[in-house]
């Protein structure tokens, strides 16, 4: 039986890696750079049932998650998130412009209890940019700037958006190794109802 964690306070947000899909394929995940601040929000479908025009059962379904990142992020993640591409430029050079098509991504990080000394692994495993390329670049400033980046996470094929496993819990440690560099739906998948 594994551990159960009762209390976990998110401090901070650390080790954030992505993984594009292509050809619907996840690719070795990499360091999605370093995360300043991540914040989510789910966008809930209502079904309501009225009698005789008075609301009497409501149901609120999760479709999505919108979550904007803000962070320092690596060159080649920003050109694949936003769909910079170097075909018929010469080399070293990339445009972005209305044929830019962003690159699907799983995202994943890890969340740190700094109190119990415990962490978080989180997962997004159907991404897609829903931001255009932002530019902030201030001469003198105290502080480099850093990129906004807004996403959708969406359903995946196994009907989920999100995941989550604090490292304690969790029995299988192919998880634990596997969640930043080969995340899929299958890798958490059991055989087991949990309670």
């Amino acid at each position: 039986m594994t551990k159960v964690i009762e209390q976990f306070d998110a401090v901070t947000i650390e080790n954030a890696s992505i993984q594009f899909l292509e050809g619907g394929k996840p690719q070795p995940g990499t360091s999605f750079g370093c995360v300043g601040k991540l914040e989510g929000e789910t966008e809930l479908k209502e079904i309501i049932k009225k009698c005789a025009g008075i609301e009497v059962k409501k149901i609120s379904r999760p479709q999505k998650m919108i979550m904007t990142i803000t962070g320092h992020v690596p060159v080649a993640v920003v050109r694949n998130i936003f769909g910079l591409k170097a075909d018929g430029l010469k080399p070293g050079v990339y445009a972005y412009g209305s044929k830019s098509k962003g690159t699907p991504f799983i995202f994943t990080a890890d969340i740190v209890d700094e109190f119990e000394d415990l962490k978080k692994m989180i997962a997004f495993s159907n991404c897609t940019s829903t931001s255009g390329l932002k530019l902030t670049i201030e001469n003198g400033g105290d502080e480099v700037a850093e990129i906004e980046l807004e996403f959708t996470a969406m359903s995946d094929n196994s009907g989920e958006f999100y995941y989550e496993a604090i490292t304690a819990e969790v029995a299988d440690p192919e998880v634990v190794a596997k969640w930043h560099t080969q995340f899929t739906p299958e890798l958490v998948k059991g055989s087991v109802v949990a309670p």
